[in-house]
């Protein structure tokens, strides 16, 4: 999709932290963190719905692995949502609760890095 900014962010026309990345997903910091380590994490293939996306079972893999990684970095209570209204690319929010994690949510270099070293 050509006016997605999330295919952008696939293809590398528009910068971002990754902290995952494989074949088919592509987890990164979010832009407006909701607190330290809050990241998105995609389908690098263009899907509206989080619903549609095949397969489904590898993605929520994938979202396990990144949850998980943060517990290890940041705190225990990770959040999620599943989202898709704001950008048109099916997305999962990942994030550490707001009021128990320490640090900068705007550090993304360095809630990055967290992220990689726990994964």
């Amino acid at each position: 999709m050509q006016d997605c900014v999330f295919c952008k962010i696939v293809a590398g026309t528009i910068p971002s932290t990754k902290v995952y990345e494989d074949e088919d997903f592509l987890a990164f910091m979010d832009i407006n963190p909701q607190a330290p380590g809050h990241v998105q994490v995609i389908p690098k293939k263009h899907f509206r719905w989080v619903w549609d996306v095949e397969p489904i079972g590898k993605y929520f893999e994938v979202v396990q692995k990144i949850a998980r990684a943060q517990q290890k970095a940041f705190h225990e209570s990770v959040r999620s949502r599943v989202m898709g209204d704001e950008v048109h690319h099916a997305h999962v929010w990942l994030f550490p609760h707001p009021d128990e994690s320490a640090g900068d949510p705007k550090d993304f270099a360095e809630n990055a890095a967290k992220i990689k070293a726990a994964l």
